[in-house]
């Protein structure tokens, strides 16, 4: 039995991710990424390998509905390199719209990401979702709606999350949004790619407000995460590790325990 597209019983997993600026696979703290001061970018890894060779890493563990995120321009023949190497298995992020949305589902994306195309002038337009949605369809459409914590609250943070939107993240609007997409992208920009740990709060209301399926981003550090997750989230979130992960210059997460725990999990489920 399901309920909203969530199975009434499940245990968060780990979501694996491609992180693209410049054309090649990086780590990057989120908070840094500026148009008007390039200068700060803090970058925490820069891969040797293409996004083809890391989505070929994914595919022989079978660790579908990765996202591929393209952070600012230059990256889009790198992101098809990923599609080709796994068709119909990796989500597509950064600059989706309605002229470009079919396309990449065409070159293989399984579902397309959106956020900033959501918020013209940083304002939620409800039309360009629902238009967004009748293009593609909801099964093919994930809502990533990113935030940066303000006080009590979490915003919507848009452009490579520099722009704070309208939007606060509540049960209202992921209530909202679920009518018109099949799953949930977060990354909770101030913590991502600093390795110091998850926001636990925002994970806990995630697992209060989502009834679809959701994948948190930022702040990862250890394979306990993933039982600290399940544990806030009552199952409904999963996590995605980035520069804590040794195949990404990390120390403090073996990728391979990450494809032992998703299958224990699964035989649990079995």
């Amino acid at each position: 039995m399901t309920v909203s597209g969530q199975p009434t019983w499940r245990h968060s997993v780990f979501r694996p991710c491609i992180d693209l600026h410049g054309g090649l696979v990086k780590q990057i703290v989120g908070g840094t990424l500026s148009d008007t001061q390039p200068e700060g970018l803090r970058t925490n890894f820069v891969a040797n390998e293409s996004a083809g060779k890391f989505a070929e890493l994914y595919k022989k563990h079978n660790l579908r509905g990765g996202h591929v995120i393209k952070l600012g321009g230059g990256n889009d023949e790198a992101a098809r390199e990923a599609l080709k190497a796994w068709p119909d298995a990796l989500h597509i992020g950064g600059g989706i719209n309605e002229e470009n949305a079919v396309k990449w589902i065409e070159d293989g994306a399984e579902k397309v990401i959106v956020t900033s195309y959501l918020f013209p002038s940083a304002k939620f337009s409800l039309q360009r979702l629902q238009s967004l949605c009748n293009l593609v369809g909801k099964e093919r459409l994930v809502v990533d709606v990113s935030c940066r914590n303000r006080g009590d609250k979490w915003i919507v943070a848009m452009n490579k999350w520099q722009d704070l939107t309208d939007m606060e993240v509540n049960k209202e609007s992921l209530d909202l949004l679920s009518q018109y997409c099949s799953e949930f992208l977060i990354h909770a920009a101030d913590v991502e790619g600093l390795c110091q740990g998850i926001d636990q709060d925002l994970v806990q209301r995630l697992g209060e407000w989502v009834t679809i399926p959701t994948t948190y981003a930022g702040g990862a550090k250890d394979i306990s995460d993933l039982e600290l997750v399940n544990k806030l989230s009552g199952g409904k979130v999963d996590l995605t590790y980035g520069s804590s992960l040794d195949i990404f210059g990390g120390i403090k997460v073996r990728f391979m325990d990450l494809v032992e725990y998703n299958n224990a999990v699964a035989s649990e489920q079995c």
